[in-house]
């Protein structure tokens, strides 16, 4: 086999080793800075929050099922009714929801100090800048089983905060207004449960 003048086999692989490490570089300094490790009592706050979830989707799913299917439509009316509707029926279903039903007290305790952390950290001027940007009026009325006004901006929940939370399915989301977090369910837009001054406040 014939080898290109000057580069070697050995050398080659050495050239294209020292290029991806190269490359590397900047992809790797673009990534967030990976949340602490949370102690004991805080992954078992995660865990009660986690396991509450599951109980509300499977809740969710039963409330889902009883409603006639929403059909892909370009009128927007009939997309709101849905909505409402899935809210009312939802509501009926768990009608002694309160705040800290899924936020227990373990779990906002574990939301807390990993909400400082992340927002403690190197990045912590441009999470705050990303999540100041359009950030929802702080006084907006929030109420377990209510609606979250989509008419109010929605905040940008910086990935580094995200990366300290539990994941969630497709269904529910975390929204964040002023200090508060809360958790809405996206197709009928119902507050499920917030936590206040989960959030640091601002330097």
């Amino acid at each position: 086999m014939r080898t290109t003048p000057g580069i070697r086999g050995g050398s080659l692989w050495g050239l294209v080793a020292v290029t991806v490490c190269v490359l590397a570089v900047p992809i790797l300094a673009q990534q967030p800075h990976a949340a602490a490790h949370p102690n004991a009592k805080d992954v078992k706050g995660f865990r009660e929050f986690s396991a509450h979830v599951r109980d509300y989707m499977s809740l969710r799913k039963k409330v889902e099922s009883r409603l006639p299917t929403l059909r892909s439509t370009d009128l927007p009316e009939v997309t709101a009714g849905y909505q409402q509707a899935f809210a009312r029926k939802l509501r009926e279903a768990r009608p002694k929801a309160k705040v800290g039903d899924v936020f227990t007290s373990n779990a906002r305790e574990a939301f807390r100090r990993a909400s400082l952390a992340a927002l403690g950290g190197p990045d912590r001027a441009n999470a705050r800048a990303d999540m100041r940007a359009d950030a929802p009026n702080s006084n907006m009325l929030l109420e377990v089983n209510g609606v979250y006004d989509e008419a109010e901006t929605i905040a940008a929940i910086s990935p580094i905060l995200l990366a300290a939370y539990p994941e969630l399915s497709d269904e529910v989301t975390y929204r964040v207004v002023g200090r508060t977090l809360v958790l809405v369910d996206l197709k009928s837009r119902m507050i499920v449960d917030l936590a206040r001054f989960t959030l640091p406040a601002e330097p």
